[in-house]
């Protein structure tokens, strides 16, 4: 005699009713890196089968590069389930893909194809690609020479703003005479030293260093200032009554207590401290990207200056980068509430 009920059907094929959002999510992902993939094959498909209006030797090999992104972005996302963590970055990154793709593909016809765009200024994607190529050398000098700059006054600056702001914060003497002369030097534009600098410093790579430890010193200095004078007094009365002495207060108290406001200042002075870099190395020092800017102005190179600007931004994008991973090392209690 059968046993089957109502109950039995409804519970075999209930199964069968869950996986049904499971495969509308599954298309919809995978339907994003099919899109990725498609517009990555036509921006190939345009560098190959579509004859350029000038003469670029790395059309080709775009066009392959191309082809193989393509196919990385269809199987990526296809079979994310299987790859981990790669699939799983890959599918949430495929919306990026199809505009980076739909993108590039635009930009190829409305360059090395129709010529919509006039050269020299717009150059095609693949006149780029032979910069990196082609031009290796000394765009990588000119990487050292900016990065070897760069870190050298933001390391000075960042020393002694960070020095100065525990000084004013913690001293109402240090306060009284250095505090009028910050908010004297302080507001005035790191950049409006230039002539100054260059006359009074021997070579123009140190007034360039000097102008680039201004520039990050000063929010530097204010925002540790800030947080050593926020930090509540019931930290030092506990620390006085366990014995603490006044050096163990600014070490161990008033120092930690301010690393967040620190951390604000040495964001902002970075950014100050790049576009003081850019413009000193324009002007004065003949190295660096700036200087590589300038260089590839001239000689009406738009490629070459379109590359070194990429190459620019990778590398601030990089500090900021390294700065916050050291951020969330050091201030575990507030790790993920501020994301770059």
């Amino acid at each position: 005699m059968s046993t089957y009920s109502l109950s039995d059907g409804l519970a075999s094929g209930a199964p069968r009713t869950s996986r049904a959002p499971l495969l509308a999510t599954w298309i919809r992902e995978s339907g994003v890196g099919v899109l990725a993939s498609i517009t990555w094959s036509a921006f190939g498909l345009s560098c190959l089968w579509w004859e350029d209006v000038g003469d670029w030797s790395r059309t080709h090999s775009l066009g392959i590069a191309a082809f193989v992104i393509a196919a990385v972005a269809l199987f990526g996302t296809v079979g994310a389930d299987y790859l981990g963590s790669a699939g799983k970055a890959l599918r949430k990154r495929a919306p990026w893909l199809v505009a980076l793709g739909a993108f590039l593909t635009l930009w190829e016809v409305a360059t090395a194809k129709l010529a919509w765009l006039p050269l020299p200024f717009f150059p095609p994607p693949q006149a780029i690609i032979e910069v990196y190529t082609d031009d290796l050398p000394k765009l990588l000098d000119s990487v050292f020479a900016s990065v070897k700059l760069q870190l050298g006054g933001y390391l000075i600056g960042a020393t002694v703003g960070f020095l100065t702001g525990v000084s004013i914060g913690w001293s109402r003497a240090v306060g009284y005479w250095v505090h009028p002369v910050l908010r004297f030097i302080g507001p005035l534009p790191a950049t409006a030293w230039l002539p100054i600098a260059f006359f009074t410093f021997p070579s123009s790579w140190s007034a360039s260093t000097f102008l680039i430890a201004l520039a990050t010193g000063f929010p530097v200095t204010v925002l540790t200032w800030s947080g050593v004078a926020s930090v509540s007094n019931a930290y030092y009365d506990v620390a006085r009554t366990l014995g603490a002495k006044p050096s163990f207060l600014v070490l161990k108290v008033a120092i930690p207590a301010a690393l967040p406001h620190v951390f604000v200042g040495l964001f902002m002075g970075l950014g100050s401290s790049f576009a003081v870099l850019v413009v000193a190395e324009m002007i004065g020092v003949k190295a660096g990207l700036g200087w590589y800017l300038q260089w590839a102005q001239g000689w009406a190179a738009y490629a070459n200056m379109y590359a070194a600007l990429i190459v620019m931004s990778l590398l601030c994008s990089g500090a900021i980068t390294l700065l916050f991973s050291i951020r969330d090392r050091l201030l575990v209690w507030q790790k993920g509430t501020v994301k770059w």
